[in-house]
């Protein structure tokens, strides 16, 4: 899209992939803003429904020199993006990501920043902060302090279909009826609804340049995490939970336990549990002299949670803690020369005819993963999930953000979707732990007789002694889980197609490597 045949101010977004850029950028083209994303893949936005009223840039904030000519133009800038889960460094990560985009901005002369950050306990030294909330501080200091009017924005729990935040609390409350839990259960919380938080970023847009400053936001309810289970289980129509907590459950112990409970995997979970440690209320509520309360009020807790739940039984989440990918998955993209020379590339290729329309095939392939599981072995997937969680990965418990359509850059169980052509191809990468990087590849043609050939790659490009090892331990199992699957994407599209009289002959083919 053209920026000079649009009019309004042009705000810049990062982030715009994740569960909170993902809503925004909706939010401020109805708002009458001109929307610019900065993004270090474009072809992650390209099946989001507000496409084709934005403009994309490639850069990077961890990359200064990819930050040249993002922010020409630009009124407003929105930080919206961390590097939580990347290792031990991840708070110097952070600050020279801050520093680089605050640069930037400051050179292009941007009227605003806007940076959503993490809820401070009051009264507690910054040096026993968690190293998440001391980062999000750090970084909101660093934006406020490059000469751009900065408005920081620090919310504590956001609920809201598909957060990390809701979606702990969700499992943690519908999966255990009795539990024995950690001393932060009891520990008070100020959530705030996504609504709210969205609300508050448009808004901020609009702040007089004077206004350079962080402002606490939060919702009207204060709450201990025991409480908002209760009254989650309350609301989702389930019996009063029975809680018991006990001192022994440290917050990296604690994290574990959410990890192996709730989707949210211990990478994220950590991070979230230990800023649990210290109450977060708002200590004030300044931000109301420049963003008055809508006269309804703000959100509470339990209507937060009803609005999400009916979001989540009406498949209508828009975005998932899990839109964005984490940090340390794999990201290349899949080698497409055939006679690729970038080194092994094992492959299982399995083939098959089925006396169906492309289009019934296409509708089981599209339906893979989540709830209908993947059509082979379920016992052998769950346990190569538990095998992944038990490593560190995502496992399968990240499931699907809807039940029947997927769109480029989903997360899917523990694969997340690289390109997808309705009715042709589906291709996902692996972001599970491997020695390696690996793709599914599903392709649904007609195969000239009325029919249609279902071709099925599961291909590998190991790294080291390890990956070739890896490849050919499971590479007896792949026989049982591939060619199952194969069968039974193309038997339950024959079931439901109208019978034909034509016969088709299955064939798969055996693994093979490439040299």
């Amino acid at each position: 899209m053209d920026e000079r045949a649009q009019t309004g101010r042009l705000c810049l977004v990062t982030g715009a992939t994740g569960y909170i850029g993902g809503r925004l950028v909706p939010e401020l083209l109805s708002a009458g803003y001109r929307v610019r994303c900065l993004v270090r893949d474009q072809r992650r936005l390209r099946d989001q429904p507000w496409r084709g009223r934005v403009t994309a840039v490639t850069g990077d904030v961890t990359r200064p020199p990819t930050l040249d000519g993002a922010f020409d133009g630009v009124d407003v800038a929105y930080y919206l993006v961390h590097s939580l889960g990347t290792g031990p460094d991840f708070e110097d990560t952070d600050r020279r990501a801050a520093r680089a985009f605050a640069r930037a901005a400051a050179r292009a002369g941007v009227g605003r920043i806007v940076y959503l950050s993490g809820l401070l306990p009051a009264g507690v030294p910054e040096a026993e902060l968690s190293p998440h909330l001391r980062s999000r501080a750090e970084v909101g200091r660093v934006l406020r302090t490059a000469g751009v009017p900065t408005a920081e924005l620090r919310a504590a729990v956001i609920i809201g279909s598909g957060s990390a935040s809701f979606e702990m609390l969700r499992y943690l409350t519908e999966r255990l009826p009795a539990m024995v839990t950690p001393r932060w259960v009891n520990t008070r919380i100020q959530p705030i609804a996504v609504r709210d938080v969205l609300r508050y970023l448009v808004a901020a847009a609009s702040l007089p340049p004077d206004v350079d400053r962080a402002f606490d936001i939060g919702g009207p309810d204060v709450l201990t995490y025991r409480l908002m289970m209760q009254r989650y289980a309350r609301a989702a129509g389930l019996p009063r939970r029975l809680i018991v907590p006990v001192p022994v459950l440290t917050p990296a112990l604690s994290s574990h336990w959410v990890g192996l409970v709730t989707p949210v995997p211990g990478s994220l979970a950590r991070p979230l549990v230990e800023s649990l440690r210290h109450e977060v209320v708002c200590g004030e509520h300044d931000i109301a002299h420049w963003i008055p309360d809508p006269p309804q009020g703000l959100t509470g807790f339990d209507r937060a949670v009803e609005l999400a739940l009916r979001r989540i039984r009406e498949a209508r989440v828009t975005t998932r803690w899990s839109s964005a990918s984490l940090p340390g998955v794999p990201s290349d993209p899949l080698p497409t020369d055939p006679d690729w020379a970038g080194g092994s590339l094992y492959q299982d290729l399995r083939e098959r005819r089925v006396a169906a329309d492309p289009a019934a095939v296409w509708r089981v392939v599209e339906g893979v993963g989540g709830e209908n599981g993947w059509y082979s072995l379920p016992f052998a997937w769950a346990l190569r999930g538990t095998v992944d969680r038990l490593a560190g990965g995502v496992g399968l418990r990240r499931g699907r953000r809807d039940r029947d359509h997927l769109r480029v850059g989903d997360a899917l169980d523990f694969w997340r979707v690289e390109e997808i052509e309705p009715g042709r191809l589906l291709r996902l990468r692996a972001e599970m732990r491997l020695p390696g990087l690996a793709w599914l590849e599903m392709r649904v043609a007609p195969d000239g007789e009325g029919g249609t050939l279902y071709r099925q790659r599961a291909l590998f490009h190991p790294h080291g002694l390890a990956g070739h090892a890896y490849w050919w331990s499971v590479a007896p199992f792949h026989s049982l889980v591939f060619g199952a699957m194969a069968r039974n994407i193309t038997e339950r599209a024959r079931r439901a197609a109208v019978p034909r009289s034509t016969p088709r002959t299955p064939t798969d083919s055996a693994p093979r490597a490439h040299p």
